[in-house]
């Protein structure tokens, strides 16, 4: 086998930017992280890191969202509907590929992280699997037979609906619709409810099982739905949240009351897992996307050439 292509990766979060160069977690050649400001500010200094850089073959963004991932679509590589001021409707991949000048790919971060840990991480080898960040906001990358499961758009599953626990009616701080699992469980809604972030707020605290319910009522559509081989879950506040994970183990298992009787459902431990990439899933799921435009390009002028 050859060796795999150099791809430049843009990670777009809502907070800051990571642009890695690399082959994949065992060859990276520079990882530069940049604050996500406003757009023409952000994107320039975005641009001016690939200025740096040579050689790489084919550019991946994975971004914040909503985006729209419909390549018949006008907007296409657009940001869409994000309440992050001035950045709704910016066109990150046209802009990017056209100053890079190479194959682009360009989905989700979250569906960019499930790419990743399916293929060098905690997935590693298994083509149907669920990456869930609960973070800032809560999202979700369905991978089905190796590929993004799209369809209009990206799947928005952090803004289920779910069953509520008894004597549970705090009315929720998401503001399209209170009480989803992203206006119940992200980490704002969790200093929204306790008045203490929640990587500062005791391991003991009650507010912990209302947000391991809310997190179970997550998996336990994930389950029934994409019905993925693995579920892996990050974002700050999973990780390093470390009795956050048994609770939530214990919410699905309770939640899907043995409905689903699979060996691999019934072993939680097994089934929902941290990250093994850490803080690079997400960057190296971008070096995923453009090795996957490469591979594209060179199909598509195989086969017209």
């Amino acid at each position: 086998m050859g060796e795999a292509p150099l791809v430049a990766g843009v990670e777009l979060g809502g907070t800051k930017c990571i642009c890695i160069l690399a082959r994949g977690p065992d060859d990276i050649e520079d990882r530069v992280q940049l604050p996500t400001t406003r757009p023409e500010e952000t994107l320039s200094a975005i641009e001016a890191v690939l200025d740096r850089w040579s050689g790489f073959s084919a550019l991946g963004i994975a971004s914040f969202g909503p985006v729209s991932i419909d390549h018949a679509s006008p907007l296409y590589g657009h940001i869409t509907s994000t309440p992050k001021p001035g950045w709704a409707g910016q066109d990150v991949a046209a802009r990017l590929k056209r100053h890079a000048g190479v194959p682009t790919g360009f989905h989700t971060d979250v569906v960019g992280a499930a790419l990743a840990e399916a293929r060098w991480g905690a997935a590693k080898g298994l083509a149907d699997i669920a990456y869930a960040t609960v973070g800032t906001g809560i999202g979700v990358g369905l991978i089905a037979g190796g590929k993004p499961v799209d369809g209009l758009t990206h799947s928005e599953l952090g803004h289920l609906r779910p069953v509520r626990m008894p004597g549970d009616d705090w009315v929720g701080n998401c503001p399209y619709h209170g009480a989803c699992l992203e206006g119940l469980a992200a980490g704002p809604a969790i200093a929204a409810r306790t008045g203490i972030p929640g990587d500062k707020l005791a391991a003991d605290d009650p507010a912990w099982d209302l947000i391991a319910h809310a997190l179970g009522q997550l998996l336990h559509s994930l389950v029934l739905t994409g019905v993925p081989r693995r579920i892996v879950m990050g974002g700050g506040v999973m990780v390093g949240t470390d009795h956050l994970f048994p609770r939530v183990r214990a919410a699905m298992a309770k939640s899907l009351a043995g409905y689903v009787a699979l060996p691999e459902v019934g072993d939680p431990e097994t089934y929902v897992v941290p990250p093994a990439l850490g803080g690079n899933a997400g960057p190296l799921g971008a070096i995923v996307l453009g090795a996957q435009a490469l591979g594209a390009q060179l199909q598509t002028s195989f086969t017209t050439g």
